[in-house]
């Protein structure tokens, strides 16, 4: 199972949101310098996170993203689901009447790892980094 490298990016972005404690917004360059990626790339993914109501865009000479939600509330499947969206990772494609049991166990082992991740905070693993 593979999560593409903008998911990547969102979580590192939002962990590092999470992470300044500060209000003032932080640029698109600072956050795509800090991961070595293009800030056009990094825009899109941002313009994202927006939509999904987990940070806001300030403009201006100061401008810049900053959390709209409480970060004591943000799990990493929010992010994932902001970018990858909501649909499941494994679809059979043969048709086996009323339930295939292959798809039973995928959607089994997908509904485990949603749980871990919806019970993963960001703000945990931010102060974790913290201790480091």
């Amino acid at each position: 199972m593979k999560f593409t490298k903008a998911t990547n990016y969102a979580l590192h972005t939002m962990l590092m949101l999470v992470t300044d404690s500060s209000v003032k917004p932080i640029g698109v360059q600072q956050l795509a310098e800090a991961q070595q990626v293009s800030p056009t790339y990094l825009s899109k993914i941002l313009t994202r996170l927006v939509k999904a109501g987990m940070i806001e865009s300030v403009s201006g000479a100061n401008g810049g993203y900053r959390l709209s939600r409480n970060k004591d509330d943000i799990t990493f499947l929010d992010i994932i689901h902001a970018i990858e969206g909501t649909n499941s990772l494994f679809e059979c494609d043969f048709v086996h009447g009323s339930e295939c049991l292959i798809q039973a166990v995928m959607r089994e082992a997908e509904e485990k790892m949603e749980s871990h991740l919806k019970n993963t905070k960001l703000v945990d693993l931010a102060q974790k980094q913290a201790q480091i």
